[in-house]
């Protein structure tokens, strides 16, 4: 059973309105150093607390925020209610605008083992960290995660479509995605909401760090409070909820760079021979029209020339983890073992750790980065299908990390939720079973 609460949000005071899209920032995990350096310029952009400065980014976070609210820069929503969350956006050679519908709300911060709340990828430690981090020092939550339920009658979507004509923001965020946010404070409705989420399992979709994060949390509070009931404000957290039958879900590839490898270009080739056919590639712009709908297919990009690989079939039996077939067979679980580990060397249970991996959505910045020297030499890979995810999460096995990049990226500063136990009561009763 997933348990979700209406939110206590706290938002950019009224005042502030008509700036709203010098307010709202990346992710903390996308936003470039360009993107970074325009936002800091801004001391109320939300990226001071997603993405705080300093020698010590969590302190800083936490003096950033008690300013705020002394200043009245942000101002707490008395009212617990569920957001909902347009994202209208077009991509590259798409006529027709699509809209990704959700909504935002407090869900339980449910341990992996529980079953409640499914993950897909594998997460790198020192990111949990900071954000371990970040929440002991703020008790704050910048952004939500994304999370998945399914819905195939899209029950919940009339209530969304009614609540979304009465915007609290419309505004165009750095992607040119039109994010629209309005609320629902009913309670009748609200219950609906609670009751459809009650019967689903919750599908991760992005967010892994800070969702690990937030069980981390709430596992080292609980431990210190000999009086927890599971109702305190620690045991919850942000989440942006769409649903998995949604036409206008979108999956993008995540690219690999490599830095520090201890082997030339034909050294690297040589043993990429020995499991995959290697076709060379007059230009690096046309690998991902090259490897599309190809299984086990990649782009292999150096800094003077580019290669087209592909795993032989026969090659595959040799995949020896024990791990289902289906989750073999996804594309980036064959890059990992076969390329990563078997060719280059650093093995499955390393990589995570591994500062000779760097991950890239952007295929020109990839691109650009190995030209300009950056990073020795580039992977480039295809999205993940959402059925794939869907299949993944129910065996209960992990993709490598950052193997999807669901598009649109949620945003930080449309509204925050506080975990300060001062901050989160309120009568909760009347929206419990």
């Amino acid at each position: 059973m997933a348990e979700i609460l209406p939110i206590k949000a706290w938002r950019y005071h009224d005042r502030l309105k008509d700036k709203m899209e010098d307010l709202i920032s990346p992710l903390f995990d996308v936003v470039s150093q360009k993107q970074r350096q325009v936002l800091y310029e801004n001391p109320h952009n939300s990226i001071h607390l997603s993405v705080p400065l300093g020698e010590h980014p969590a302190l800083m976070a936490k003096d950033q925020l008690e300013k705020w609210k002394q200043e009245a820069v942000i101002s707490h929503d008395q009212i617990p209610g569920i957001y909902v969350y347009y994202q209208y956006f077009k991509l590259p050679g798409e006529e027709k605008e699509s809209c990704r519908k959700g909504f935002i709300a407090q869900i339980q911060a449910y341990d992996w083992k529980e079953g409640v709340v499914l993950r897909h990828e594998n997460t790198i430690p020192k990111s949990v960290n900071d954000r371990v981090e970040m929440l002991k020092s703020t008790q704050f939550q910048p952004s939500p995660t994304h999370g998945l339920y399914e819905d195939p009658m899209h029950l919940l979507e009339p209530y969304m479509d009614m609540a979304i004509q009465d915007p609290i923001y419309d505004v165009e965020d750095y992607q040119g995605v039109r994010e629209v946010l309005s609320v629902i404070h009913d309670l009748p409705t609200i219950k609906i909401f609670k009751e459809l989420i009650a019967a689903k399992s919750i599908i991760l979709a992005d967010g892994h760090h800070r969702y690990e994060a937030a069980i981390k949390y709430r596992e080292e509070m609980t431990s210190s409070n000999p009086d927890h009931t599971g109702r305190e404000a620690y045991n919850y957290h942000l989440m942006y909820f769409t649903n998995a039958h949604s036409k206008d879900l979108r999956i993008l590839p995540t690219h690999r760079l490599f830095m520090g490898i201890p082997l030339s270009e034909n050294d690297i080739l040589t043993k990429t021979e020995e499991w995959f056919t290697i076709r060379k590639v007059d230009d690096s712009d046309e690998i991902s029209e090259l490897i599309l709908n190809k299984q086990w297919a990649f782009g292999l990009v150096f800094k003077e020339s580019a290669y087209k690989i592909r795993l032989r079939p026969e090659k595959f039996n040799e995949f020896d983890l024990a791990i289902p077939d289906l989750v073999k067979s996804v594309d980036l679980m064959v890059l990992h073992y076969f390329f990563i580990e078997k060719v280059l060397g650093i093995k499955m249970e390393e990589q995570r750790f591994s500062e000779k991996l760097e991950y890239e959505r952007n295929l020109r910045r990839c691109i650009g980065r190995v030209g300009e020297g950056s990073a020795d030499f580039a992977v480039i890979t295809k999205e993940v299908s959402m059925s794939q995810v869907l299949e993944v999460c129910k065996t209960g096995f992990l993709m490598p990390q950052k193997s999807t990049y669901f598009y649109p990226k949620t945003v930080s500063g449309l509204l925050f939720a506080s975990v300060n136990e001062d901050e989160f009561k309120f009568p909760y009763q009347a929206f419990l079973p």
